[in-house]
């Protein structure tokens, strides 16, 4: 019986401490860690940044010109190429039209000023013969035309204008004068700028005053047009 006692003492003492060992208690994580450290003092703390983000700005013509309005050594070489704002063109264009008992030589000096990307504002100064059979005349215009060129690439433009103004015809005098334009532009070398263009040119004139019946003073209205195929060459400035 003596022999037993001490086995059934060891029996109890390990079914005592072994539940002990069982609970020992886990050691904390960092996240339990920082969830009971203090809070940090304020002066520790990264200065606040704000959330917000700017919007991007909305899509709108760029009407931004050089200062004194005209850009400097435009084309090849230079910083700005043809069609942006400010860019300068000055030149000119001729035509000639032959057909039996008809012919139409034209020339038309132009200056030209980009106000915004490729919308430009022309001054056209316009000078024809047009002979037909026997009889003469020679009409000379003055259009201000705002045209649109399209880019196709670095080098090719597709464009389209309208020009409005006066013509003057000596023996009818001066009328009003609309010149829808369609044509291209082709840059050759460092800054010239060739432009085959199509325009269809229609002048109205006051005729002279005739009797009608009962009616006095009755003003007719005379309408020539004039389809013209003209091939111009400018240069940016």
């Amino acid at each position: 019986m003596r022999s037993i006692t001490p086995v059934l003492a060891s029996c109890m003492l390990l079914g005592l401490t072994a539940p002990a060992l069982a609970d020992d208690p886990i050691p904390p994580s960092d996240d339990d860690k920082a969830k009971s450290a203090p809070p940090t003092p304020k002066e520790n703390l990264p200065p606040p940044v704000s959330g917000h983000d700017p919007a991007p700005p909305v899509a709108s013509p760029d009407v931004t010109l050089p200062p004194g309005g005209v850009v400097e050594q435009a084309g090849i070489g230079g910083v700005v190429g043809y069609g942006r704002p400010g860019v300068l063109e000055l030149g000119g264009s001729a035509g000639l039209m032959i057909a039996p008992d008809f012919r139409d030589v034209n020339f038309s000096p132009q200056i030209g000023w980009f106000v915004a990307d490729n919308l430009e504002l022309s001054a056209i100064l316009g000078v024809s013969n047009i002979k037909a059979n026997t009889e003469s005349a020679t009409v000379w215009s003055a259009l201000v035309e705002p045209s649109y060129h399209l880019p196709f690439n670095r080098t090719t433009f597709a464009f389209m204008g309208l020009g409005v103004g006066a013509a003057y015809e000596h023996q009818l005098g001066t009328g009003l004068a609309i010149a829808p334009r369609i044509g291209m532009n082709f840059l050759v070398g460092r800054s010239g700028i060739l432009t085959p263009s199509l325009s269809y040119e229609y002048t109205t004139h006051d005729v002279e005053r005739v009797d009608v019946g009962d009616m006095r003073d009755v003003t007719l209205l005379s309408v020539s047009s004039a389809l013209r195929v003209n091939v111009g060459y400018t240069a940016m400035w």
